[in-house]
């Protein structure tokens, strides 16, 4: 399966808009979390594996495989890691992990 590309048909657009191009590739199956456990430093394949914890290694390879062809991360002599522009996606998404802490209380108070 190819990344998703702004101006194509993608997950919900049919117009392809890049921000849901993004979406959709995000929103693949560990792909945050890829992108979350790299966010601490290169890792490498087995690295990753266990720190997503219940990724088989066939999704991980899969994710791999898309986020580098995205460009978000790239394989160096230590690892995985973030590229330029995948760091600057992390750093995007740090202020949902606040945000997400508000959200969880708010929804054990409505409980």
């Amino acid at each position: 399966m190819a990344i998703p590309r702004p101006g194509k048909p993608v997950r919900g657009s049919l117009s392809g808009t890049p921000v849901m191009a993004v979406f959709d590739l995000l929103g693949r199956r560990w792909a945050m979390g890829i992108i979350w456990n790299l966010s601490r430093g290169a890792a490498s394949f087995r690295n990753l594996q266990t720190s997503c914890e219940s990724i088989s290694p066939s999704v991980l390879n899969s994710r791999l495989k898309d986020l580098r062809e995205a460009g978000l991360i790239e394989l160096t002599d230590d690892g995985y890691a973030l590229t330029a522009i995948g760091e600057e996606l992390f750093q995007l998404l740090k202020p949902f992990k606040e945000w997400s802490g508000k959200w969880a209380d708010h929804i054990d108070q409505k409980n």
